[in-house]
C-alpha cells in the first residue's frame, strides 16, 4: 500500500478554518495556531451564550412584569400565583408584552390575578 500524505486535506482544513477566522483582529486571522485557537474559543462563548440569551430575556420580562404588576397595586409574585390558580396559560413573555402593548387586556388579567390569588388564600 502506498504512503499517502495529507496535503490536499490538510489545506481543505486550514482554508475551512481562515474562512471561519475572517474579520477577526490581527494574527487570529491571519496565523494558522493562533486562529485555531480564536475559532475555538468563539464557538464556546457563542455556545454558552445562546443559553445566556434565554436566561437574559427571561429576567427581563420579568422586570417589565414587576413594574407592570406594582403599577396596579399587586406583587408580581403573587400575580404569577393567581395567574397560574385562574388557569391562564401565557408565559411570561406574552404577559410582558400585553403589558407593554395591550395595557387593558393586562388590567383583565391582573383583576382575575386578584380575584383567584384571593380565593385560594382564604
Amino acid at each position: 500500500m502506498p504512503r499517502t500524505r495529507t496535503g490536499a486535506a490538510r489545506h481543505r482544513r486550514k482554508v475551512r478554518l481562515f474562512k471561519a477566522a475572517r474579520g477577526y483582529r490581527g494574527g487570529r486571522s491571519k496565523l494558522y495556531r493562533t486562529a485555531k485557537e480564536a475559532v475555538t474559543r468563539a464557538g464556546a462563548f457563542a455556545y454558552r451564550d445562546r443559553r445566556t440569551r434565554k436566561r437574559d430575556f427571561r429576567t427581563l420580562w420579568i422586570t417589565r412584569l414587576t413594574a407592570a404588576c406594582k403599577a396596579r397595586g399587586m406583587q408580581y409574585s403573587r400575580f404569577i400565583y393567581g395567574v397560574n390558580a385562574a388557569g391562564i396559560i401565557l408565559n411570561r413573555k406574552m404577559l410582558s408584552e400585553m403589558a407593554i402593548h395591550d395595557p387593558k387586556g393586562f388590567d383583565k388579567i391582573v383583576e382575575l390575578a386578584k380575584e383567584n390569588q384571593q380565593k385560594s388564600a382564604a
